[in-house]
């Protein structure tokens, strides 16, 4: 077991406390507009249960790399990472940001607004598509939530993607 499991705070969303251990890559299961103070929920497969909760500055490099259709984030990837320096209310209290994504030609650089009139250039990296996509006999002859988890970060379609969640959901109904 690694150490960095055993510091993860109970919250129901992922925070920067999980990245004290240093930068982790997700892949997103679905994302939901909610509206309030924290208006997305961005359900991440390896994070079951508790979603990355974008700030409104990483929204924004979501939908400038991504586009508006949150709909259309299932089974793509980012990485993210705790930044020390994210502010809040003035002080430095540490955030998540977010420094590469799948499906990008090239780096994505966006002004965002770093204090009320000034703004800088955030860059995002592309983050390497993954070619192995398992196939039906992987999925079906799979025993392991853990390895079934990892495979559909491999997975380039709907089709398998739902094959994988079905079958979690079956050994998990097995378990109970």
């Amino acid at each position: 077991m690694d150490i960095d499991d055993t510091i993860a705070p109970k919250v129901d969303q992922l925070t920067a406390e999980d990245l004290l251990g240093g930068a982790r890559t997700y892949t997103i299961d679905h994302a939901v507009v909610t509206g309030g103070e924290q208006p997305v929920n961005i359900h991440l497969v390896e994070s079951p249960g508790r979603p990355y909760r974008p700030s409104k500055t990483m929204r924004r490099v979501l939908v400038n790399a991504w586009g508006k259709r949150s709909a259309e984030y299932a089974g793509r990837r980012l990485t993210l990472y705790r930044d020390p320096d994210v502010k809040f209310g003035g002080e430095s209290v540490g955030g998540i940001k977010i420094s590469h994504m799948s499906g990008l030609p090239g780096p994505v650089t966006v002004a965002l607004t770093v204090t009320r009139g000034k703004r800088s250039p955030y860059t995002v990296e592309p983050l390497p598509n993954v070619t192995t996509e398992p196939t039906a006999d992987d999925v079906a002859g799979c025993d392991d939530v853990d390895q079934l988890r990892d495979m559909y970060r491999h997975c380039q379609t709907d089709e398998r993607r739902d094959q994988i969640k079905a079958r979690v959901a079956e050994l998990q109904a097995v378990e109970s």
